[in-house]
Formats: C-alpha cells, structure tokens, sequence
C-alpha cells in the first residue's frame, strides 16, 4: 500500500508522543540531565519539533552540524500535540486550502503554531516522495512545551552516532535495526483538515 503524502508518523503511547530536536550542548545535556528545558532555554522564540527523526538527522546532519550536536528525543504529552495542531497555521499559502493569501497571513500571524511538511527522508538522507511534519511553536505554545507538555528528555546523540556509522559503512540494515520504531499517529477525525493541502484530483483527457 502507497505511503499517502501528508501523514504523521511517531513513536507514540496511549498518551504520549516523542519528538526530536537538535542544540548546542550547553542546552542540550542539561535538558536531558533535569528532564526538563533549563531557563537558558528560550522560551519567548519559535522552536521546531520533529516526530521523524529521519527528518532529524537530515536536519542536524546526524549530530555534526555546529549548533546541533546534542539530539534530543523529546516525550511530550499528545493533548499538549493536538493542542499546537488545532491550534496551528499552514506555513505557507495553499489555495484551495485558505479564502486567500491576506487571511491565511492574519491566520498565521494569529497562530502560536505553524505547520511545515517537508520530504521524509531515508537512511542515506535523500528525499523520500511522502512528507513529514514539522511544527513550529511560538509564544503560549512554546512556553506550554517546555514548562507544561514535556514528560521525558532522552539524549540520543549516541544513538544517531551508531546509526550513521553503520550507514557509512554501508549496513544499511543494521542501521535500520536501531531506528526509532515509528507507526502512523492516531490523528483525531478533522484535526488536520486546515493544515493538510487539498488532494489534486487528476486531470482528465478527452480520447
């Protein structure tokens, strides 16, 4: 069965989900030390969560990238997720999706979340043809990740280290082994109706 384009796939619980992101050290290790963001952390900027962490990796190049060389797998509550999704905005303009380009930017600018979907990517870190989400948090929903929605902090730089060693080695199935194990999220009935670009029918040809 076809992987359909638009669709969240995490590591998730009946109440839960884990998504990663990448920091310099300094914020990365006291994160994963405490379980929690510590104050250096800032609270008042957007911040982007990833469930993939394929997508990850390509992001922060496996933990090398300056900046990003602490990962981080970030257990956060899903009604703390599912808030940031009805609460967000498309980052872009879709038409068919928004009236037009001026409300969708008063939307935008309105909402403390946005939403990218961005080519999954594979074990070599090359454009998969289905997307993953990324979602942006700002303002109440920043300070509402960090403070209220966040459960655990797992530093996985190791891990991400391991997985790209076996890739470069060409192991391509023993990375796979180590990946996170990644299923379809049980999305609520319309949560993403205002986030996911409408389906293109096909294009008719008269014979």
């Amino acid at each position: 069965m076809a992987e359909p384009k638009h669709r969240i796939r995490a590591r998730h619980t009946a109440s839960t989900i884990t998504v990663h992101q990448a920091y310099m050290p300094e914020i990365g290790r006291p994160a994963a030390r405490e379980g929690r963001f510590p104050a250096k952390w800032q609270r008042d900027r957007m911040t982007w969560i990833k469930p993939s962490f394929l997508w990850m990796m390509y992001r922060c190049g496996w933990g090398t990238k300056e900046g990003q060389e602490t990962v981080l797998a970030v257990e956060i509550t899903r009604e703390g997720f599912e808030w940031a999704l009805a609460n967000g905005c498309l980052s872009h303009y879709e038409r068919g999706l928004h009236s037009d380009r001026a409300s969708w930017k008063r939307q935008l600018q309105r909402a403390p979340a946005r939403v990218q979907w961005d080519p999954e990517r594979d074990l070599r870190l090359q454009p998969l043809p289905h997307r993953s989400l990324q979602l942006g948090l700002a303002g109440e929903a920043a300070r509402r990740y960090a403070d209220e929605w966040t459960v655990s902090i797992t530093d996985v730089t190791g891990l991400a280290h391991e997985i790209h060693g076996h890739v470069q080695g060409g192991d391509l199935e023993a990375a796979r082994r180590l990946l996170p194990r990644e299923t379809p999220y049980p999305v609520p009935d319309g949560l993403l109706d205002h986030l996911r670009p409408p389906v293109q029918s096909p294009v008719e040809t008269s014979s």
